[in-house]
């Protein structure tokens, strides 16, 4: 018998508990090892697509645009709520130093995360939501990506792409990093009006294709190798 005014918890109770703590420290390391086996692979696919997206800054630049669409790239499930926050910080921060009132800006989304978060404040903004992308059974290949961005530049109207997306630099480390893709229309008017898209007309280019042709190819394979970068991210 417990004292007058004392509580008593029967062993059982205790004993109950304990279990469901151990429980919980099988799942989270079982869930720990699965991580990490998933990194293993991802790892590798990540670092080398760095090579592959980095070469068209050097060659396009980062030229602010009057009708820009803002991508963000957000996860639909999993308990990274610090990244994805960092995330829609700089992008609402970006939005403020680069776009403002005058210019037009429109979101396109992809991962339930972010919609959630952005929804509340920039809901009439948002031209686009694409989510459940997770849930494919296969790894994401190029040949989806290529299907996707296809569907968002037909789908919206701009003349510049900024990405905004957290770029892998370890386990625990995910830099908030912009990618600038410009239109080819922009692209090819810049190129004829010198400076930093002059340099493209010392180039030949083979083939029975027009120089739009060549940008407009240009413009959609950077765009697919940025977001392939990304979705594995």
């Amino acid at each position: 018998m417990a004292p007058r005014g004392g509580r008593s918890v029967s062993t059982q109770v205790v004993r109950n508990r304990m279990k469901s703590v151990k429980n919980i420290q099988k799942i989270t390391k079982a869930t720990k090892m699965v991580a990490a086996s998933k990194l293993r692979s991802a790892q590798p696919r990540v670092e080398n697509l760095h090579g592959l997206w980095q070469p068209f800054t050097a060659l396009l630049g980062d030229t602010p645009r009057m009708y820009s669409a803002s991508f963000r790239r957000y996860s639909d499930k999993g308990l990274c709520g610090s990244i994805h926050s960092a995330s829609v910080n700089v992008s609402k921060a970006l939005y403020k130093l680069i776009f403002g009132s005058e210019r037009e800006t429109k979101y396109v989304i992809l991962g339930e995360k972010g919609k959630v978060q952005m929804v509340s404040d920039s809901k009439d903004d948002i031209a686009m939501t694409i989510t459940e992308l997770q849930l494919q059974k296969t790894p994401i290949n190029f040949t989806q990506i290529s299907e996707l961005a296809d569907t968002i530049l037909k789908n919206v109207e701009l003349d510049a792409i900024r990405i905004v997306f957290n770029k892998f630099r370890h386990v625990v480390i995910h830099w908030p990093t912009v990618a600038t893709i410009l239109s080819p229309e922009v692209v090819e008017r810049e190129s004829e009006a010198g400076g930093m898209l002059g340099d493209l007309d010392s180039y030949e280019i083979e083939g029975g294709e027009t120089k739009s042709e060549v940008l407009q190819n240009l413009v959609e394979f950077q765009f697919a190798c940025v977001r392939l970068l990304i979705l594995i991210s």
